[in-house]
């Protein structure tokens, strides 16, 4: 999945994801809880081959690289060819990259309400081409327990983690289960179950049994992360609404990233240029 370049996107775009989605998301009226910080692992998936080239590039590869991978797209034989309704490439190859992202909050504040523990899922496609800071579509589901006031926190921070625009839309469905876990060898997220969207990951192995992790990359609007371990899925899939998708064997990785508010007016803020030496 896609991560932001450093000087192609820049900080105005922070909130066009939340302007996108008001009309079907809770937002946060301006000026509420305005100190928050999240500190979050996802288990995370797409459709690019190992390891996702839209890290280093302003699109992704095209439907024969991520036909590269066997068994994914329900099959062999559907190979690099989506499902009915899976996007305008539908049948005809083109450049996608297809996410599922799995969110655990560690830790993290709204104002005063905690956001530790909560669960939320964004399943999504990138598009063909993101030099400009516009992505296809993506969908936010919550678990059923994350609260109303959770929601309203977490929404206004995914505007700060994706800064970027939706062209289908950002939009939320309707609540769903969502289990979690992880571990140093295998990585297992499901919604409802599984039958609305899964990702399995598997440990990819290393000189040592030290886990392969990189370093210093840039994940999206966040100023810190731990690294990308890398570990290739067994399965990603969206099974659930007219944009299904499922791929075996291509990229997957955990992170855990940090954000906070302050960051965000750091970022906003002009740097004073130093007076010219008289």
């Amino acid at each position: 999945m896609r991560v932001l370049q450093m000087g192609v996107f820049v900080v105005c775009f922070s909130f066009v994801l939340l302007a996108t989605a008001r009309a079907e998301a809770p937002a946060a009226a301006a000026g509420d809880a305005s100190k928050w910080d999240m500190n979050a692992t996802i288990i995370e998936a797409c459709s690019c081959p190992m390891f996702c080239q839209c890290y280093f590039n302003d699109h992704p590869g095209d439907a024969a690289e991520h036909a590269g991978h066997a068994g994914h797209q329900h099959g062999d034989a559907a190979a690099a060819k989506p499902d009915a309704g899976a996007g305008a490439d539908a049948g005809t190859g083109g450049h996608f990259c297809r996410f599922n992202n799995a969110y655990k909050v560690n830790h993290g504040t709204y104002g005063d309400t905690k956001l530790d523990g909560a669960k939320f899922w964004v399943a999504g496609d990138l598009g063909s081409d993101f030099s400009k800071g516009q992505m296809d579509w993506a969908v936010l589901t919550f678990d059923p327990a994350t609260t109303p006031e959770q929601r309203k926190g977490i929404t206004e921070i995914l505007g700060q983690v994706y800064p970027v625009k939706w062209q289908g839309g950002f939009t939320v469905a309707a609540d769903a289960p969502i289990e979690w876990n992880a571990s140093a060898d295998k990585a297992v997220a499901k919604l409802n179950g599984g039958k609305n969207a899964e990702v399995v990951l598997k440990k990819f192995a290393g000189m040592s049994d030290q886990p392969v992790v990189i370093k210093n990359l840039k994940y999206w609007g966040v100023p810190r992360n731990d690294g990308f371990v890398l570990m290739p899925n067994e399965v990603e899939a969206l099974r659930t609404g007219d944009k299904t998708f499922e791929f075996k064997g291509t990229n997957g990785f955990m992170i855990t990233f940090d954000i906070n508010s302050n960051d965000v007016k750091a970022a906003a803020t002009p740097v004073k240029q130093a007076s010219a030496a008289k």
